[in-house]
């Protein structure tokens, strides 16, 4: 009997066991498979991936050699799948190669895509009666309505959910566009691209004829002020139009609407035929998309807007620094601009401008800042050299003591009210050590940059200018600024003969000049070591121009001949205040009775850099970077030159 009970319970344990183990692995079953739709069958899209919109990008092409190698290298480096984009090109009355790049593009590069259309007038001839290349006459205007107009059609007859209308010389950066764009959910978008001025790719205002109209919006969005998604009466350059909306059938870029008696440009006919179709058009700027060239004139030869596009290459890398806030973009690292896999691009060649030697000065420790400033002078064609900057974090007081540096007796500085900074102390060695190397080496003439600098548009040209007009005249200089900040706002005297130099007033900053050996060896004999002030408050003492009086009788004779292009032809990359601003000189520790230092037993000379010489007997490396020498230290940001 008692076994008979013993069996009983050994089975009902093991029942339970294998009710509880049939319970437990229908629950795992049913965990691990997709939910049921409502008709009770498993979901397609729970047992494969659903495919992302089809993508027509529409390109026309005439006169962009200088850009294609970047413009499509941006298209590659869209995240977006390949297999769901095709690729649409037309191009004709080239009188450069754009035609024979787009050839090798398209031989390359077209089977990573889903299709590739080119078509090709191979003809090198520009149209009938027109000024030349730049010039936008009402034949040439026709004709890109029409292509543009056979783009669209060719989206509609394959079915493409949407179309990308992009000019050749616009930059996407921005990975995530395609993404980004389709997630607004809007028909006709364009994202916002910059230029650096005042011109994007949108319009905030337009009357009735179709003309450009004034508002306040405008800045307010191209600035950032603004965030979001916003209404507009035109787009153009890049835009993307949702083609499932049935309302976009009645899209024509020509020809124009019913009733159209504005001006013949493809841009305003199709924002009118958009609002003949009852769709409004959009603008975004929740992101950082990339870069837009502005227009030429009639008057302008494919070398200006080649060098606009080189412009607008360097712009890229300034913002890519001055957008840290901004979602996506800010997380974006890389060379100046991605080239096409596809198109060979050949080496540039570059020279020293006529200088004997071009030095770019960079802090070790700001990496960033020298490899964004070696591309751009790579760009320009400029032979330079990169000198490693005496760093104000690691000076000492022996070291101080070995050069015989003296503080300028009861210096303050003239805005801040304060002593000199560290910062200002590695900042003035630079500079010293520089005017060194000149004199040892004779160099007749020479020519300097920050690593900071931000080059303005046909930088390279208009110096050349400038400098062939100075050999002309027989020009007697010995400085002259190419970036510095004015702190008058009356006009400064010209020097006789010339529309672009000035005889400079008081002014800070040394982000660029030309030095002769002369200047240089005056700057020298002035022993300004033994009585030290900032470099950019020594430079106009200097000159006789400086408005502290009772600092004239150390410094005798101040007859430095000075001067400054004006135009000026290099600003700083970032301004206090904006996003990633760093300032090594004004945000660094100061001198509290010429002895105290961050690291008392650091070596300033220390560290590796690009010069494989020695300046002069001091062992420290020749170099600069006004904005890149210090971290924050006790320095008062209220009242600080860089403020002004």
């Amino acid at each position: 009997m008692e076994r008979n009970t013993l069996a009983w319970q050994r089975l009902q344990s093991f029942i339970c066991i294998f009710i509880l183990s049939c319970t437990f692995f229908r629950v795992v079953y049913s965990y691990l498979q997709p939910p049921l739709g409502p008709d009770g069958v498993i979901s397609d899209k729970q047992t494969d991936n659903e495919l992302l919109p089809s993508v027509l990008v529409a390109v026309i092409v005439r006169n962009k050699a200088h850009a294609l190698p970047w413009f499509f290298g941006q298209i590659e480096n869209l995240s977006y799948p390949k297999n769901r984009i095709a690729i649409w090109i037309r191009t004709d009355h080239n009188v450069d190669n754009s035609t024979e790049i787009l050839q090798e593009w398209v031989t390359r590069g077209k089977h990573v895509y889903h299709s590739v259309d080119f078509e090709a007038d191979y003809r090198r001839a520009g149209y009938q009666g027109e000024k030349g290349p730049c010039d936008w006459s009402k034949d040439r205007f026709t004709r890109l309505m029409k292509l543009r107009q056979e783009a669209l059609d060719k989206a509609r007859d394959s079915w493409a959910d949407y179309a990308l209308f992009i000019d050749a010389d616009n930059i996407l950066e921005n990975p995530e566009t395609l993404n980004l764009l389709m997630s607004r959910e809007r028909t006709i978008i364009s994202p916002m691209l910059n230029s650096s001025s005042y011109y994007s790719n949108y319009w905030c205002g337009m009357d009735e004829e179709g003309f450009y109209k004034r508002t306040p919006e405008y800045l307010k969005i191209l600035h950032w002020q603004k965030r979001g998604t916003f209404p507009v009466p035109m787009v153009h350059s890049t835009i993307l139009v949702n083609l499932r909306m049935s309302k976009t059938q009645q899209l024509a870029f020509y020809p124009p609407p019913p009733g159209y008696h504005g001006p013949w440009d493809d841009i305003i006919v199709f924002a009118f035929a958009a609002k003949h179709a009852g769709i409004q058009m959009y603008i975004d700027n929740w992101d950082y998309y990339g870069m837009i060239t502005s227009p030429m004139g009639s008057h302008n030869t494919l070398i200006d807007e080649a060098d606009t596009f080189t412009f607008l290459k360097l712009e890229t890398m300034v913002w890519k620094h001055r957008t840290g806030d901004l979602q996506h973009f800010a997380k974006m690292e890389g060379p100046l601009l991605k080239e096409s896999e596809y198109i060979y691009v050949p080496p540039k060649t570059s020279d020293k401008m006529g200088f004997d030697k071009i030095y770019m000065i960079n802090l070790v420790r700001r990496p960033e800042r020298r490899k964004r400033m070696m591309e751009s002078l790579y760009e320009l064609g400029i032979d330079a050299q990169i000198f490693d900057a005496v760093d104000g974090k690691r000076l000492n007081d022996s070291y101080l003591q070995s050069l015989g540096i003296k503080m300028l007796p009861n210096f303050l500085d003239p805005y801040g009210n304060r002593p000199l900074t560290m910062g200002e102390i590695g900042c003035f060695l630079s500079h010293y050590f520089i005017w060194q190397d000149i004199v040892k080496n004779k160099y007749k003439e020479t020519l300097l940059f920050e690593d900071d600098v931000r080059f303005e548009p046909y930088f390279k040209r208009k110096l050349n200018i400038i400098t062939r007009n100075m050999v002309q005249q027989n020009l007697k200089w010995e400085l002259i600024y190419l970036g510095r900040k004015l702190l008058r706002t009356d006009k400064e005297p010209s020097v006789p003969g010339f529309d672009d130099l000035v005889y400079p007033y008081y002014s800070y900053w040394t982000l660029s000049y030309m030095i002769t050996y002369e200047g240089a060896k005056k700057l020298l004999d002035m022993n300004p070591l033994s009585k030290l002030v900032p470099v950019d408050e020594y430079l106009p003492i200097m000159f006789n121009k400086h408005p502290e009086k009772s600092w004239w009788e150390h410094f005798e004779p101040r007859n430095l001949i000075a001067m400054s292009v004006s135009p000026l032809l290099v600003f700083p990359t970032h301004y206090t205040g904006e996003s990633n601003y760093i300032s090594d000189t004004e945000d660094s520790t100061q001198i509290e009775g010429g002895s105290e230092t961050e690291q008392p037993n650091a070596d300033p000379s220390s560290g590796s850099g690009s010069q494989n010489q020695q300046s002069s007997e001091h062992s420290l490396k020749i170099a600069f970077d006004k904005n890149s020498m210090g971290e924050h230290g006790n320095l008062d940001p209220a009242r600080s030159k860089e403020e002004l």
